[in-house]
């Protein structure tokens, strides 16, 4: 373990300048939190926070020569803008009670670091540094990052109560860090995971979405299913666990094998979504045949619905929503032998430019499987569809060299009769994209007509 005085952290110029003014001015001012711990594990902080025992009123004075931004005067925050970066900065507090799980009552101001630091989290996240003090870690941070802990500063039950968002983080950085969640911790988690609910939808997303693009995604969402979370966030998934498939194709369960697949995947959260719900709905659609071989028709069906029921709970935006939906629906058409018109159809329903994420689910999918290791039938179906997205065939009606206005010049009247028309033109270009002209259409419309 490195000893605590050998601790030496580059701070930005930036940050240097704002520690400067208060030090000039009497004042105290550190680094603290996320971007001491990251720089003592030589990752680069993607953010500086600073506290001081300087008041916010008499840091907007002090840093008037800077752009500052009054973002949180209540609770003793002030944004700091040099050279279009921003830097938080907060006066030293005590944090009332809480008691709606989120946020202090009232917030009071302290002339005292070791005070400010007793309200925060977790123990690798209440430290604080300064080039002439060095690392102020009063609650054992350096210990805890030495044996990969993740460790709440005091009692769990009141660190967790204070703020229950706080059990999803204790998850995350577990995930982030692959470190092991304290004992005490786990215990704290477990005892209060029902109380995850009074949290707002859009935090436990965003943490959710924070776990998924971790390096190694299954960690935290088995440490979701072990500290009694996952049951209240994703309980659609809670089920797959322990859920045996009985196929001679599979050697793990449902949950397990979802987290293979999302394993597999890179880090893009679209494709890391889909994988996470490509087979959530598999339970509802189980049947055990004569030979005691289990099977799944219309899953991905299934897991659709269900997908897109949990994904507006969440409150996913809806590009994000029928992306992944698109994926989960469609992940299955490689055991299909298409035909250049139906890929034409995949293409124009997952979107041209979602392809890609396709087939690297299906190849992650079988990659979960036992004994599917043979992916040449998804590497057919991408070489296909990238020799007719080459080609720029048209996939849709907006591709065709025809419009309404078009058909209204020829005496078809506005109204459902000119989409009838346009679908059988639709139909007869995906057979052959030679005919795709104006001229070509209107003769074959021409005819339709008469």
């Amino acid at each position: 373990m490195i000893e605590i005085s050998k601790i030496k952290i580059q701070i930005p110029k930036a940050v240097e300048q704002i520690l400067d003014i208060f030090s000039i001015n009497g004042y105290e001012g550190y680094i603290v939190g996320g971007c001491v711990r990251d720089s003592i594990l030589n990752k680069s902080p993607q953010d500086w926070d600073i506290c001081t025992n300087c008041t916010p009123e008499k840091m907007m004075e002090l840093l008037s020569g800077f752009k500052v931004i009054p973002t949180g005067l209540k609770h003793g925050t002030v944004t700091v803008v040099i050279d279009h970066v921003g830097y938080e900065v907060t006066t030293y507090r005590v944090d009332g009670d809480y008691r709606d799980g989120r946020h202090p009552e009232k917030v009071q101001f302290t002339a005292s670091l070791r005070e400010d630091l007793k309200r925060r989290d977790f123990t690798i996240n209440a430290m604080a540094y300064h080039h002439k003090d060095g690392l102020i870690d009063y609650h054992g941070g350096m210990e805890d990052l030495w044996n990969r802990k993740i460790k709440t500063v005091g009692n769990p039950l009141e660190r967790f109560s204070e703020d229950y968002l706080r059990m999803l983080r204790a998850v995350r950085f577990s995930a982030q860090l692959d470190y092991t969640l304290e004992e005490r911790t786990f215990q704290g988690i477990r005892a209060l995971s029902h109380n995850i609910g009074k949290i707002s939808t859009e935090r436990i997303r965003e943490e959710l979405n924070k776990i998924l693009m971790t390096e190694v995604p299954s960690r935290g969402l088995v440490l979701l299913h072990d500290t009694d979370l996952l049951k209240y966030i994703l309980p659609e998934l809670e089920v797959c666990v322990g859920f045996n498939q009985h196929s001679p194709h599979h050697d793990k369960d449902v949950f397990n094998h979802i987290l293979s697949v999302v394993d597999q995947t890179e880090k893009d959260l679209i494709l890391r979504l889909a994988a996470l719900l490509h087979d959530i709905g598999k339970p509802e659609t189980f049947s055990l045949d004569e030979s005691g071989i289990g099977h799944f028709y219309r899953h991905h069906v299934a897991s659709w619905k269900t997908a897109q029921k949990i994904m507006r709970r969440l409150k996913y935006d809806n590009r994000t929503i029928d992306q992944v939906l698109a994926l989960v629906k469609e992940h299955m058409t490689r055991y299909e032998k298409l035909s250049d018109k139906a890929i034409k159809r995949l293409i124009s329903r997952v979107n041209p430019s979602n392809m890609h994420r396709l087939f690297k689910l299906q190849i992650a999918d079988i990659g979960g499987s036992s004994k599917r290791n043979d992916i040449s039938d998804v590497l057919d179906l991408k070489r296909r569809a990238e020799r007719i997205l080459h080609e720029k065939q048209p996939l849709s009606i907006k591709d065709l060299e025809i419009s309404g206005h078009h058909l209204m010049e020829l005496g078809v009247p506005e109204g459902k009769k000119i989409g009838r028309i346009l679908n059988e033109l639709m139909e007869i270009v995906l057979e052959n994209p030679e005919l795709n002209t104006t001229n070509t259409l209107l003769q074959i419309a021409r005819e339709k007509l008469n």
